[in-house]
């Protein structure tokens, strides 16, 4: 088991942040512990999401920015859903993505950081994700070609797998959006 050191102290700044950038006060959470029951990813994290939002309330910025479940969360939302408090967690884990990536943190979990711009890159280029150009741009940045060929081979051949991208209806919308989002970034 993963030791916290609850007696650092709080930084106000950080949660002040926090419910800016995700609009959720993590104070209301009273560690109910439905998000991490419900949570089909809870069994890998090292600190499950009852855990997050309770050293949020601590204010213990460094153990949650260099926390692996951050960039677990799936991002599924049913911790959001069974939240007796209406708190957004999965919003929450969304926000903390974004602080940690802004501040660097992310060299530990290279792979999912790597995969998640790769991921975002084909939403805003095609409109929606290219299987293909995303497992392909991901193998070959972390230096893996081979990886999962005989996967990607089969979902070819049947069919669930396109080897070229097709952009979808309103293509230019999604890639205003996403540049809309990146200046407001380099604003803050």
């Amino acid at each position: 088991m993963h030791h916290v050191n609850l007696t650092a102290a709080a930084d106000a700044k950080f949660q002040e942040r926090l419910a800016k950038a995700s609009g959720q006060d993590v104070k209301q959470c009273y560690q109910c512990g439905k998000c991490t029951a419900g949570c089909p990813i809870a069994y890998a994290m090292d600190e499950p999401p009852n855990r997050i939002m309770r050293m949020l309330q601590l204010g213990l910025k460094d153990e949650v920015l260099d926390s692996k479940a951050i960039w677990l969360c799936s991002t599924c939302a049913t911790c959001t859903t069974r939240c007796p408090k209406n708190i957004d967690v999965a919003g929450v884990m969304d926000s903390l993505r974004v602080m940690a990536k802004q501040e660097g943190r992310t060299r530990a979990l290279r792979s999912i950081d790597l995969f998640n711009d790769i991921f975002l890159g084909s939403v805003r280029k095609y409109g929606r994700v290219h299987e293909f150009g995303v497992g392909m741009g991901h193998n070959l940045r972390m230096g893996k070609l081979l990886k999962d060929v005989d996967i990607g081979t089969g979902l070819m051949t049947k069919g669930r797998m396109k080897l070229f991208p097709s952009k979808i209806k309103g293509q230019g919308e999604i890639a205003r959006i996403f540049n809309e989002v990146y200046k407001l970034e380099e604003a803050e």
